[in-house]
């Protein structure tokens, strides 16, 4: 028989705790690393949770689903946040690089147009460079004013959009892109057979213009499609911008219900236009010195009269609240003034006031210093004046410019809320019939409403004219083929509400 002596029967004693508080301490450490992990996985779901319903979560409207079937909205519903679509595989033809040019709106319309374009080629697009040498020489970035990550990952489905090229293609290193501009309103045929087989020679193609590079018509229904999803899902301005212009419609809604009147009354339109009807003779010289200032402005010497009575001018103000009067607005209405700075200041304003007294801008009902960060940024107040436009109970454009077109068109796809498309043409001549004495207030007062009884926004198919785009309707102004589902599209545009000009 084995005898121990006494210290190694208390070694081996002290042994057997030891490894317990090992054991113990090992399985301490397998919990609290369960528990880290588990944290992180729940987090990470739960952040992944908050991107996809941020993503996802329309403000403006509600019921889209892909582009594939587009419908008449109620905005008061809310639908859930769509999954993050998979990314589409494509083999990639090359890169595009677009300079926006003009403003806010023909901007954006731009934008949509060049998204089309890089999907109908399987084109990798660089985000979308904004014009800073423009009139307002807006210095904003394309993510000062639009939320760049919900535009990428709204469309991954779609197209491949970076932020920027690779830096093997970057002119720091010497490479030089094809830069040109594409052909002015050219349907998908045009970039498939002239523009695609440069991508052969070239990998990067910059287009240094991008206004109207689509047509409006004829073009296959799929891509008329997704124009108008990058133009009402993907193209969400930025929440700071979001938060303020919701801010805006809250105070004018809790006031009543009120008109955003876009009064294109402002100095670089006038002196594009030539329009210097109601203007002292100083000013039209001033805005004739304008005009010739700017070099890509084509047209110098302009009869503002013959412009006028073609329709081709913007409202004065003193003629806007002779319109709004007759058009049946009561005085106590409110009037939001979405535009800049109108020309001749409050002197121009004064007859629209007398009229009108709740007259009230973005500057009058907020704070100094909430517009501050939007100071001498054009596109990022006109943004502001957008978001108001579109929530307004009534729309009324005195030119039918980008802003005009645009706001429109969402309008339609809101609801077909009403938009009142003045007809400035048969407007000049009444109001100066009435001017004169010719017209009674009764009569001018009828006969303006009778010229504008199919004009306030309802259902109608684009006037198409053949050969001539810039004459026919904007695609972004009424997007027919997104309001409706092909087999409903007679039932609400009706069969015979047809405008094309044969």
């Amino acid at each position: 028989m084995e005898v121990r002596s006494e210290s190694e029967v208390h070694i081996r004693s002290e042994k057997v705790p030891l490894q317990q508080g090992q054991v113990i301490q090992r399985t301490r450490l397998k919990v609290w690393f369960i528990r880290v992990c588990s944290s992180i996985l729940i987090w990470t779901c739960l952040v992944q949770l908050i991107a996809v319903w941020e993503l996802y979560h329309p403000r403006l409207f509600s019921g889209f689903a892909g582009y594939t079937k587009l419908s008449v909205h109620v905005e008061e519903t809310l639908p859930s946040p769509l999954p993050l679509l998979p990314a589409r595989n494509y083999t990639n033809n090359g890169f595009l690089q677009v300079s926006c040019n003009g403003g806010l709106n023909q901007m954006r319309a731009a934008i949509c147009d060049m998204v089309t374009v890089a999907r109908l080629l399987n084109l990798t697009l660089v985000v979308p460079e904004l014009d800073k040498t423009s009139f307002w020489a807006d210095p904003s970035n394309f993510d000062d004013i639009f939320d760049v990550r919900h535009f990428i990952a709204s469309l991954r489905d779609e197209v491949r959009i970076i932020k920027r090229l690779p830096k093997r293609f970057s002119r720091r290193y010497g490479y030089q892109p094809l830069v040109m501009p594409p052909v002015s309103w050219s349907n998908e045929k045009y970039y498939l057979q002239q523009i695609l087989p440069l991508f052969s020679k070239h990998q990067v193609i910059h287009f240094n213009k991008t206004d109207t590079r689509l047509a409006n018509n004829g073009m296959p229904p799929e891509l008329q499609k997704l124009r108008c999803r990058v133009n009402f899902q993907a193209l969400k301005f930025t929440p700071e911008i979001e938060a303020l212009g919701e801010k805006l419609v809250r105070m004018l809604q809790a006031r009543g219900p009120f008109v955003a009147l876009h009064l294109r009354y402002e100095m670089d339109m006038l002196a594009f236009s030539g329009c210097t009807h109601g203007c002292t003779e100083e000013e039209a010289e001033e805005l004739k010195r304008l005009r010739y200032a700017f070099p890509w402005w084509k047209e110098k010497e302009i009869i503002s009269e013959e412009r006028r009575s073609q329709g081709l001018c913007p409202l004065t103000p003193e003629e806007a609240a002779l319109i709004l009067q007759a058009l049946g607005f009561e005085k106590d209405i409110q009037i939001y003034i979405a535009s800049g700075d109108i020309y001749g200041g409050e002197r121009r304003i004064a007859a629209l006031r007398a009229a009108f007294p709740k007259i009230v801008k973005k500057e009058m009902l907020l704070d100094p210093e909430e517009l501050r960060q939007f100071q001498n940024h054009s596109s990022q107040m006109a943004a502001l004046d957008f978001i108001v436009s579109t929530a307004s109970n009534v729309f009324v454009p005195t030119y039918d410019g980008n802003m005009a077109k645009v706001v429109e068109g969402h309008r339609r796809y809101l609801g077909f809320r009403k938009t009142i498309r003045l007809d400035r043409k048969r407007l000049v001549q009444l109001l100066d019939m009435h001017q004169n004495g010719t017209l009674t207030w009764d009569e001018f007062t009828a006969a303006v409403r009778q010229s504008h009884e199919g004009r306030m926004g309802q259902p109608t198919r684009r006037r198409v004219i053949a050969d001539k785009p810039k004459e026919e309707d904007y695609f972004y102004a009424n997007p027919q083929e997104c309001l409706c589902e092909s087999a409903r599209c007679d039932d609400l545009l009706g069969p015979d509400n047809s405008t094309a000009v044969r």
